[in-house]
């Protein structure tokens, strides 16, 4: 059991290295991380979501997603347009900039984890994502 505890500190503290590099990479593109997901998730969807559907993905709770959504649009990266479905709900439609922002988020990305995982020769970095894709299954 003791090794089990020691796996889950080892997991966290990496997740906080990666957080942190992540948030201070996000910052000078006026982007947190929570917004940054949401552009991936809205980017990944191929067609605009409606806010539940959002915050579903992003598995937060309805409310927490309307001020994520706020700075988006503010920022000029995602607009809200009218459902034709259902006139009563609401789309979100990434912009260009959204586009271009998601862009620069996926460069951020892939860069802060390579250098959190550079002391792991290629062999060894894919041994562990089959491994923590077991853990990650229900």
């Amino acid at each position: 059991m003791e090794d089990a505890a020691e796996l889950l500190e080892l997991v966290h503290r990496i997740s906080h290295r990666f957080r942190r590099g992540y948030r201070a990479r996000l910052e000078p593109l006026g982007l947190s991380p929570g917004q940054a997901r949401a552009l991936k998730v809205l980017m990944e969807a191929g067609e605009p979501l409606r806010m539940v559907r959002l915050a579903e993905a992003l598995r937060i709770a309805p409310r927490s997603v309307t001020p994520v959504v706020d700075a988006l649009e503010e920022s000029g990266l995602v607009r809200r347009e009218v459902d034709p479905a259902n006139r009563r709900s609401t789309l979100l439609v990434l912009t260009d900039a959204g586009h271009a922002a998601f862009g620069q988020v996926k460069k951020v990305r892939a860069e802060v984890a390579a250098e959190l995982f550079a002391p792991l020769p290629p062999e060894r970095r894919e041994a562990l994502r089959e491994l923590l894709a077991l853990v990650d299954e229900p």
